[in-house]
């Protein structure tokens, strides 16, 4: 009897979870279907006639066209319709949010340039694990309800190009949110004190916001805030008015006769004080300026009077040949030979394999030419020097307190100098005193691959095919330097977009490999918190998977169009938005334009997660890197060939 009744209550059970699955599909594909019949006016054609939305079939197991499911469970987790003409549909809120089976597992909600109208935001927060809300390039109007500010499980909201007004809810509570962009709306009010050191993404340009930019606002550009003319604050050039200045706008509406004899007497005790200090500052402006033009002409030559110091040993040297007869040339300077040539030199120069440079470039040269500031680092600084005698342009690394030692120098500048590949900036010359060292190279006039990245962001073109074959380039230089370097333990160590400079063909070419010692780069890993690990035989190798690392990050720059700075980990983001599955919005949406291949993005996007993996064991070597990226380079170059072929037979 027992068991009977046991099984009765087991049948009962097992037929109440499937009536409930059933009645769970069923509400889903009416809710879905009753979506899309109001987003697109009931036009049921709109998806296309194979897009699978119709009532004799499943959302999930049929794989309807704009919706993803999770595999186990089969429950609706994306909706993705970006791009339909939508213009005569509405899009309400409540037909999704309100549905238990949709709105409990929906994290992904896109209707990107669908020209909708909307209606009942109020209870998008019923979606409460939506992490990516897009809802930019439609006709939304009216003022953004707080139910969007409970949305806390959010990463991504655009609302951008809509007819947005009012003032913004207090998004800053969403923790998490990392992308926020809201241009071309009519969006007033403060901006909320949002965490900009999370934030990879954000824009509110062209909008009528007020007041102060909150703080690290700045760390994005100033084309994130145009157009909002009473918005101010750093990096606008825009300053706020004081609360003073508002006092004495206020006390400027009073009558005279109000002003007791003591107030005047104050007020004109502030205005004498305000006058001294305006004669101060002007006084100091003009100081500064007049010492800067003086600067601006000495500053050569403060730069080379450390380097011109020529140690004892040396100058005594010199003092004992000029006694011998050898020359009549000044004591600081003294005949030395180049590897390739008898050239007479300055003493403290040398010049290595370069006709131009070996065709009579000397020290003095250095310090007579006129020289610019290019930039300064953590291991010195870099300056253009424009020398007539040879005529050519150079480009000057200073280098402070590096331990090496002298002769340790000069025997690695020699070894680098016959290790030579085309990819690779070779030093011109290059000199050591104890204080500091500089090395010469020949300037490039096409700057860096971070000037170039950069520019992505005003609207500069950078194609496809040229970020792959300088990803090419730059793979291949390495693979062949840690090749021939191996062995004497020298790498490059901090190689970065800035220090890979572009030649007239947009050839890539690496600069100041060699700077940076063993113990150097071991104690920079493990300040980046990589690893930390002794330097060993068996272990040196792990150096050089730190360049390994950096140019994974230079992929994922050359892929995303971002530049790792103003406090973003590129890296750690990218990956955290794979994890997403997520992959399309990694790459530069230029690239998408252009109709660059997503499959070959793909494939060098896998490359680069390789490469900047957190186990320097994980990591592939940099000859495997180099096939891999050389593959794909050529699969490119094949499918613009037949793609040309077949236009040509057209």
């Amino acid at each position: 009897m027992n068991r009977v009744f046991t099984f009765a209550l087991l049948f009962i059970s097992f037929f109440f979870m499937f009536d409930t699955a059933v009645c769970d599909e069923t509400v889903t594909r009416d809710a879905l279907l009753k979506f899309l019949a109001e987003v697109s006016n009931n036009n049921s054609t709109i998806l296309g006639t194979n897009s699978g939305w119709n009532s004799t079939s499943d959302p999930c197991k049929d794989k309807w066209l704009g919706v993803t499911c999770n595999a186990k469970t089969l429950s609706v987790e994306k909706i993705i319709l970006d791009g339909y003409d939508f213009s005569s549909g509405t899009f309400d809120v409540t037909t999704i949010c309100n549905v238990e089976p949709i709105a409990d597992t929906l994290f992904f909600l896109s209707l990107k340039n669908g020209l909708l109208q909307g209606k009942n935001f109020d209870s998008i927060d019923k979606c409460k694990h939506l992490r990516h809300l897009v809802l930019g390039g439609n006709r939304f109007s009216g003022s953004i309800p707080q139910s969007f500010s409970r949305l806390n499980n959010l990463k991504r909201l655009d609302i951008s190009n809509n007819r947005l007004s009012g003032v913004l809810p207090d998004l800053s509570r969403i923790s998490g949110l990392i992308e926020f962009e809201a241009q071309n709306n009519q969006l007033s009010g403060e901006i909320p004190e949002f965490d900009f050191s999370n934030f990879v993404a954000f824009n509110v340009s062209f909008n009528n916001f007020s007041g102060l930019i909150p703080p690290e606002g700045d760390s994005f550009p100033v084309s994130r805030y145009l157009e909002n003319p009473l918005l101010c604050g750093s990096p606008l050039a825009g300053k706020c008015s004081s609360l003073s200045e508002d006092s004495e706008s206020a006390d400027h509406n009073k009558p005279k006769s109000s002003l007791s004899r003591d107030e005047i007497l104050m007020f004109s005790g502030y205005f004498l004080i305000g006058l001294a200090l305006v004669l101060l500052i002007l006084l100091c402006v003009y100081r500064k300026r007049k010492q800067k033009q003086q600067k601006k002409k000495e500053s050569r030559i403060e730069l080379m009077k450390k380097v011109a110091t020529v140690d004892h040993d040396s100058t005594t040297t010199s003092m004992d040949q000029s006694k011998k007869g050898a020359s009549n040339s000044d004591i600081s300077s003294a005949v030395i030979s180049s590897d390739d040539s008898n050239t007479a030199v300055s003493q403290s120069l040398v010049v290595l394999t370069s006709p131009e440079a070996n065709n009579g470039l000397k020290f003095e040269d250095l310090l007579k030419a006129p020289a610019e500031l290019l930039g300064r680092g953590k291991h010195g600084s870099m300056y253009k020097v424009m020398c007539d005698n040879p005529k050519m342009t150079l480009a000057v690394k200073r280098i402070k307190d590096w331990s090496i030692t002298g002769s340790e120098f000069k025997k690695r500048m020699q070894k680098l100098d016959k290790i030579r590949h085309p990819n690779v900036l070779p030093a011109v010359a290059f000199y050591s005193s104890r204080q500091e060292k500089l090395l010469v190279y020949e300037y490039q006039d096409n700057g860096s691959l971070l000037l170039l990245l950069q520019g992505i962001q005003t609207g500069q073109r950078f194609h496809w095919s040229s970020r792959l074959s300088i990803a090419t380039g730059i793979a291949d230089a390495l693979a062949f330097m840690h090749q021939e370097l191996q062995h004497d333990r020298i790498a490059h160590g901090n190689l970065k977009s800035s220090n890979i400079f572009l030649t007239n063909n947009m050839e890539p070419m690496i600069g100041e490999y060699g700077l940076m010692s063993i113990a150097e780069i071991s104690t920079t890993t493990a300040s980046n918190s990589h690893y930390v690990f002794p330097i060993t035989d068996e272990n040196v190798g792990a150096i050089f998977k730190e360049d390994v690392y950096a140019f994974g990050v230079i992929l994922l720059e050359l892929l995303t169009g971002k530049v790792q700075n103003n406090g973003i980990e590129l890296a750690s983001w990218v990956v955290s938005v794979l994890r997403e599955e997520w992959t399309v919005e990694v790459f530069d949406r230029t690239l998408i334009q252009e109709g660059a291949s997503e499959e070959r993005m793909v494939n060098l996007l896998q490359v680069a997660v390789k490469c900047v993996n957190q186990s320097h064991e994980a990591r592939p070597s940099i000859n495997q890197v180099a096939l891999m990226v050389t593959t794909i380079r050529d699969e490119d170059d094949r499918s613009i060939d037949v793609s040309e072929s077949t236009s040509t037979i057209i």
